[in-house]
């Protein structure tokens, strides 16, 4: 299956012994000059070179953000190597590199801020463990800043709240200001900006595609259940991700929104215009980037007229729109003011759900024993409701709602300690191949373990990476890729809409 090991999923968990360098291999491909143009970055004649005066652009940029970002000299200068958060990423536990340790990863750029920033470090560098920004220091950055899925689980454990998602954002962004630009992200992005989402499907081809979907759910439940594009005047613009326009177990998903929105009597669309929920400007770490995909979704909110923005199943698109949205992209006065500024799909199906107006076959889900992964950007970064702590009950009342066979995993790894699927923050590329399948391997111990233990069957989730990357990953633990569900999904598969099928019950009582 692959050109290297999958780790061994243990009984109890195990604190790896280090293995210097294990991952140094690990590098995703350099973008090159047109998506380094396309994204307003500066590139080398030859990718993987880096730009002239390389090295004071980088130390520019560094004190540029040290100065805008008071977080980020807090986290350069408070670091006490206590090692709370060595044993605390799922990329360490999966590769056995030091360098993936969270206080490691960090001092890549906090030995350079030592050297240049400080008294001690521009005099008495040794002393303090500064370095020279040098190329080799440069390609480390680049390989190691991108071995971190910005999750923040070690910010959850470190007692000074260091943030190294921040860390690697700053970095990301500097790197790709000298040359070193990662081509994953800023191939997809310019396809936002010309097209509408990652996916670079274009408008003919998203209307198709929605039609198709009309027709599936008709021909299955005899019931039309719409599923509108670029439709003026609708109360609901619904941003979700691309994949939920055509990938498993995504687009059940999707089928399922509508399905609701159908029930609530409510009337919704997709905008060609802001066709993407996901927002990878969060996960270059650029704010220009999250500002500009973020404005598309009010261009088309306005030009639509609608009153309320929902979002589908995303995680990091979710954490963009609950804690950036109003600043990025605000005021948004022109909506209805008594609604949720964004709102989550799950809102609005739970709302629906506590006021009775779904009909729910709870045993339409009963082939599934089902368990809850917690998507970090939602588990650490978010509510999904008014109350602290509903990013974690929302998801699971309304799976219990619809399902009645759920079991949680160990709760040292759910909620807001919930492992990284392994593939967020801008890795889920095929060439890091190796370093999605070890990083997933705490989330795959405790379903492993609710497996053997609890008999579950199925793994839910609400963000559309986590989705991509277990329906990969699975097959290397020994499971199979239709393991993981939308939690849309599993309502989809319990809800009885109104007049389905009538007509085969007609039917069956002419033929009798």
């Amino acid at each position: 299956m692959a050109d290297f090991d999958t780790p061994e999923i243990r009984e109890f968990p195990v604190i790896p012994t280090i293995m210097e360098g294990a991952m140094s291999h690990s590098s995703p491909f350099i973008a090159g000059e047109e998506f380094q143009s396309d994204m307003g970055f500066p590139s080398a004649e030859n990718v993987g070179d880096l730009i002239d005066g390389w090295k004071e652009k980088f130390l520019e940029l560094m004190q540029d953000k040290l100065s805008k970002y008071r977080s980020l000299q807090v986290f350069m200068d408070t670091c006490v190597k206590c090692g709370a958060c060595t044993d605390k990423c799922h990329y360490f536990l999966g590769t056995t590199d030091p360098k993936n340790m969270p206080v490691a990863r960090q001092d890549l750029l906090r030995k350079v801020y030592r050297r240049y920033f400080t008294f001690a470090g521009k005099y008495f560098p040794k002393l303090v463990g500064a370095i020279d920004l040098t190329e080799d220091v440069i390609k480390q950055m680049y390989d190691y800043y991108h071995q971190c899925s910005e999750c923040r689980r070690c910010a959850v454990f470190c007692p000074f709240g260091i943030d190294t998602a921040e860390v690697t954002m700053a970095a990301r962004d500097m790197l790709a200001q000298i040359g070193y630009g990662q081509k994953y992200s800023n191939q997809i992005i310019p396809k936002i900006y010309k097209i509408g989402n990652n996916l670079g499907l274009p408008q003919p081809a998203l209307a198709d595609t929605l039609e198709g979907l009309e027709e599936e759910v008709e021909d299955d439940f005899n019931v039309k259940v719409r599923y509108p594009l670029d439709e003026k005047g609708a109360d609901i613009l619904l941003v979700t991700p691309s994949a939920d326009f055509f990938a498993e177990p995504h687009v059940d998903g999707l089928i399922g929104y509508g399905k609701v929105f159908h029930e609530a009597g409510v009337s919704w669309t997709l905008s060609s215009k802001a066709s993407e929920a996901a927002n990878f400007g969060l996960f270059i770490g650029s704010y220009e980037h999250m500002r500009e995909i973020s404005l598309r979704i009010r261009e088309a909110a306005k030009e639509l007229g609608v009153k309320r923005i929902v979002f589908g199943e995303c995680g990091h698109a979710w954490r963009v729109a609950y804690n950036h949205l109003n600043t990025l992209a605000g005021p948004w006065d022109f909506l209805d003011q008594n609604y949720p500024i964004p709102q989550h799909i799950l809102e609005f199906t739970k709302d629906c759900l506590d006021r009775g107006i779904l009909n729910i076959d709870k045993t339409e889900n009963d082939h599934m024993t089902v368990t809850f992964h917690d998507s970090c950007n939602i588990a650490r970064a978010s509510r999904i409701g008014s109350e602290p702590g509903s990013q974690f009950t929302t998801p699971r009342e309304v799976i219990k709602a619809v399902c009645n066979n759920f079991e949680d995993m160990a709760p040292e790894t759910i909620h807001d300690a919930t492992f990284c699927c392994g593939g967020g923050g801008g890795l889920l590329t095929d060439d890091l191949m190796e370093l999605r399948v070890k990083g997933a391997l705490p989330r795959m111990t405790a379903l492993k373990h609710s497996i053997e233990d609890k008999g579950v069957t199925h793994m839910a989730a609400i963000c559309a990476i986590c989705k991509s990357q277990f329906t990969k990953v699975l097959p290397y633990y020994g499971m199979t890729m239709d393991q993981i569900v939308s939690v849309h999904q599993l309502v989809s598969n319990a809800l009885i809409l109104t007049g389905q099928g009538e007509e085969a019950d007609e039917s069956e009582d002419e033929a009798a």
